[in-house]
C-alpha cells in the first residue's frame, strides 16, 4: 500500500536505519515510574533526567502540535577481532561497543534530518518537525517500545527479537497523523537473569530497575568527580562504559547484527587500549585522538580517571612509572586516582612515590587518597 507512512518507512531504510516504526504523539506509558526513578535518587548526576521531567514524559510539551513519532534504530555492534594475535605487553582497558566508532549523535541527526526533508517534501504541505537523538527531553525507549521497535528488558535496555540491543534509538516528532504500529509492551525474558546476575557492581536493585549510581557506564561517563572507592575494584578493565549486561543477553548472544555504518567501524586501538600510552596523553594529544569519538564526552580527566582505576585494578608493575608521572597531572582527580592505583599494585617504586607525592601535594582530596594508598601498601587500612 502506497501509503505515507509507507512512503517514509522506506525510505528511512534506504538511508540506512535498520528498524523503523510509528507512534503516536501520547504521553509516556511509564511516566510514573520515572518520576519514582527520579525521586529516588537513581539518576545521580544526571541532572538532565531530573531537569523538566514534566516535560520529558510528553512529546507534544516539546511540540505541541505533535500527532506522530517516527522512531528509527541503527545497529552499531562490531564484532570484535576475532584473530589470535600475540598476548599484549602492557594491560589493556575495554570500551562499550557503541563507543569504539564516531559519534553516534552526528551520524543519526544527519540521516534524520534527511527523513525529516523527505517527509516534507512528501507530505507537500507546511511540516513542523523535531528530531531528539538521546539529548532531548523525550523518552525515546518507551516511544520505541509503542513505535513497537522492541520491549524492555530487565537490564532497562530495548531488545528487539530480530536484532537484540545493539542499536541506536532516534525520534522524529511531526505534526502529520501517520499509521500507528502496534506496541511492544510484552516482554520477553522469562526467568532469564543473566544480566541481573553478570553486573560487576550490582547496579541493577531488581528486574527492570537500574540505580544508575553503581552503574559503570554511568561511573566511568556521567560521574564527573571521584569514584566512589567501594566501586573501582568492581570496574575491572572498563574505562568508558560497559557492554556486560548486553552481552551476556541471549537476544543479543543469538540475533544481534554486526553494523553497516562505516562510522562506527572500529578506530585503531579502541578495541583493546593501551592504557599505558593512553594515560601518558597529553590534553592536545587528547583531543586530535578524540575528536569525533563519543569518549571526549568524558574530558581527559574523566578517562585518565577511568585509565588509573583500571591499572589499579589489573596490578601490573609495569604500569607504575606511567602512574607515577600521573601523580603530578595538572588534573587533581587523575592524581588521586594515581594514587589509588599505585596503592593497589603496591610495589617499593610505587610506595615511595606515594611518599614523595604526599610532600609536596596540596590538595587535601589527592592527600587523603595518597595516605589511604600508604595504607593499603603497608596493610593497615581498615
Amino acid at each position: 500500500m502506497d501509503t505515507l507512512t509507507h512512503r517514509i518507512k522506506t525510505y528511512a531504510r534506504r538511508l540506512g536505519f535498520d528498524l523503523v516504526g510509528v507512534a503516536p504523539a501520547q504521553p509516556a506509558a511509564h511516566a510514573d515510574f520515572l518520576r519514582r526513578w527520579v525521586d529516588a535518587g537513581m539518576a545521580g548526576e544526571m541532572h538532565y533526567m531530573t531537569r523538566d521531567v514534566e516535560r520529558r514524559v510528553n512529546p507534544q510539551a516539546v511540540l505541541p502540535e505533535a500527532k506522530s513519532v517516527i522512531v528509527v534504530a541503527l545497529d552499531y555492534s562490531s564484532s570484535p577481532n576475532h584473530s589470535t594475535p600475540a598476548p599484549p605487553n602492557h594491560p589493556t582497558g575495554r570500551i562499550a561497543r557503541y563507543a569504539w566508532g564516531d559519534d553516534y549523535h552526528d551520524v543519526m541527526r544527519q540521516k534524520l534530518n534527511a527523513l525529516l526533508e523527505f517527509v516534507k517534501a512528501e507530505a507537500g504541505a507546511e511540516v513542523q518537525g523535531k528530531i531528539y537523538v538521546d539529548t532531548g527531553p523525550v523518552l525515546e525507549r518507551d516511544i520505541a517500545a509503542l513505535a513497537g521497535i522492541g520491549w524492555f528488558g530487565k537490564n532497562t535496555n530495548l531488545i528487539n527479537t530480530r536484532r537484540g540491543s545493539y542499536f541506536f534509538l532516534g525520534v522524529l516528532l511531526l505534526d502529520l497523523a501517520l499509521d500507528y504500529d502496534e506496541p511492544s509492551w510484552t516482554a520477553h525474558c522469562g526467568r532469564c537473569t543473566a544480566c541481573l546476575d553478570a553486573c560487576p557492581t550490582q547496579a541493577f536493585v531488581a528486574p527492570y530497575v537500574l540505580d544508575a549510581r553503581r552503574c559503570i557506564s554511568y561511573l566511568t561517563i556521567e560521574l564527573k568527580g571521584a569514584i566512589p572507592r567501594e566501586l573501582r575494584p568492581q570496574m575491572g578493565s572498563w574505562i568508558f562504559g560497559c557492554d556486560v549486561c548486553q552481552d551476556v543477553c541471549p537476544w543479543n548472544r543469538k540475533h544481534a547484527q554486526p553494523t553497516d555504518e562505516s562510522a562506527f567501524f572500529p578506530r585503531e586501538g579502541f578495541e583493546s587500549p593501551n592504557l599505558i600510552a593512553w594515560l601518558r596523553l597529553t590534553p592536545d594529544e587528547f583531543r586530535t585522538r578524540f575528536k569525533g569519538s563519543p569518549l571526549q564526552r568524558a574530558k581527559r580527566r574523566g578517562l585518565l580517571r577511568n585509565i588509573a582505576v583500571a591499572l589499579g585494578n589489573a596490578k601490573d608493575p609495569s604500569a607504575v612509572p606511567a602512574l607515577i608521572d600521573a601523580l603530578h597531572d595538572e588534573e587533581p582527580l587523575v592524581r588521586s586516582h594515581a594514587a589509588w592505583a599505585l596503592g593497589q599494585i603496591g610495589t617499593a617504586a610505587a610506595r615511595q612515590a606515594l611518599e614523595e607525592a604526599m610532600a609536596t601535594e596540596t590538595d587535601e582530596k589527592v592527600r587523603e587518597e595518597i595516605a589511604w594508598a600508604i595504607k593499603t601498601v603497608d596493610g593497615s587500612v581498615d
